[in-house]
């Protein structure tokens, strides 16, 4: 039988993701590509490193899921699905199921090898992309990065702003504007590594791969929702966590905002699909030179906010906030959003920084120009 394997490189991390289904590794390579240089390797290569092993097997997974439920085991929510979990003490071994979504795994954390068991492809690949993630995380949380809270684009230079607030704050427009209209490189959509760096007071960044929540409105002002609605129509699909309701709106050419209750229902952009479908290429790192604190208000031109803003500790993510994915299967070894130490360091030296709170409004094409000309680019 015949193995696939994609190795997955970023700053000091690095691992690899093996599957005898060439639909898995296929997938993380796409997921992870220029961001994290996801390269193809021979897989009797690869002997050292951290290892994700995916398994498209409905009997392999019958017999991880039997073994947890025969065993003390206990309960949670992972992935927005109960999780089944049951701990060897001796050896150290997790071994979960997730009945829901016919998903099992085996994490061996003192080994850096994680196995993934399931009975569909997709599935697999969806999880097998998702925890190699985790596996580099803890790698680059143990090496002194941390996770903040923002959207990133990246000039020419080199140079990176930072974007940030809260949820609905408008991270993602003021990345994409840049990105799209004023030539800057988008290195991440929601979150970001951040290091101080070895030498000197800057501060490093890395991108934070992940598909992009897009609202209808945003893609349209973006002059991005005919490009998507061609391509749907072409065959071609956004991710497959996108709801079924966002899919059918484009392929209807119906551009208002969808609503389930209180949550504004998004496209769901793979990162390659930015550069694909977009033009907008991919940065792969950066310095830290701005920081960029929005609120975007319907009808506003694009202004200078007189309020003063500064990083604060709620803008770094923790352990407490990445609920969605805890640390079950012992991956990280630390807090899931650094250091405290680092996380004061990074503060420290981006305090130094131009701190630039502004209003936007909903034309894009202004912001960007705004923007570009307020941060000098």
């Amino acid at each position: 039988m015949t193995t696939h394997a994609v190795r997955l490189d970023v700053a000091d991390a690095t691992a690899t993701v093996l599957s005898a289904d060439q639909a898995v590794t296929d997938w993380a390579a796409r997921y992870f590509g220029q961001w994290w240089n996801a390269t193809e390797v021979p897989a009797q290569d690869v002997c050292t490193g951290s290892v994700v092993i995916a398994t498209v097997d409905r009997d392999r997974y019958d017999e991880v899921a039997l073994g947890v439920t025969q065993e003390p085991h206990g309960s949670t929510l992972y992935a927005r699905a109960q999780l089944l979990l049951s701990r060897e003490v001796s050896s150290g071994v997790i071994r979960a199921v997730s009945p829901e979504q016919q998903l099992a795994y085996v994490s061996e954390p003192g080994r850096g090898r994680l196995e993934i068991f399931g009975c569909d492809s997709g599935a697999v690949a969806t999880a097998t992309a998702r925890l190699a993630r985790e596996v580099v995380r803890g790698v680059l949380l143990r090496n002194g990065w941390a996770v903040l809270h923002a959207s990133a684009v990246v000039g020419s230079d080199g140079r990176t702003v930072l974007t940030l607030g809260q949820k609905g704050a408008g991270k993602t427009t003021t990345a994409l504007a840049l990105a799209a209209h004023q030539g800057f490189r988008l290195l991440a959509n929601d979150r970001v590594f951040v290091r101080p760096a070895p030498d000197g007071s800057e501060v490093d960044v890395l991108p934070w791969p992940a598909a992009a929540a897009v609202g209808l409105g945003l893609l349209d002002a973006l002059g991005w929702f005919e490009v998507a609605r061609e391509r749907l129509a072409q065959g071609e699909q956004l991710h497959p966590t996108q709801h079924e309701r966002v899919t059918a709106a484009i392929r209807a050419g119906v551009a208002e905002p969808l609503w389930n209750g209180d949550k504004e229902l998004k496209a769901q952009v793979f990162p390659d699909q930015f550069e694909g479908w977009f033009g907008v290429p991919l940065a792969t790192g950066g310095t830290a030179a701005a920081l960029v604190y929005p609120s975007v208000e319907k009808g506003a031109a694009p202004a200078e906010e007189g309020t003063v803003r500064w990083l604060a500790p709620g803008d770094f993510m923790s352990g407490a906030t990445e609920d969605r994915y805890p640390d079950v299967f012992g991956l990280l070894g630390v807090d899931g959003g650094g250091a405290d130490s680092v996380k004061q360091e990074v503060t420290r030296r981006l305090g130094r920084l131009p701190q630039i709170p502004v209003i936007l409004g909903h034309d894009v094409s202004a912001n960007g120009e705004f923007l570009a000309k307020l941060l000098g680019a």
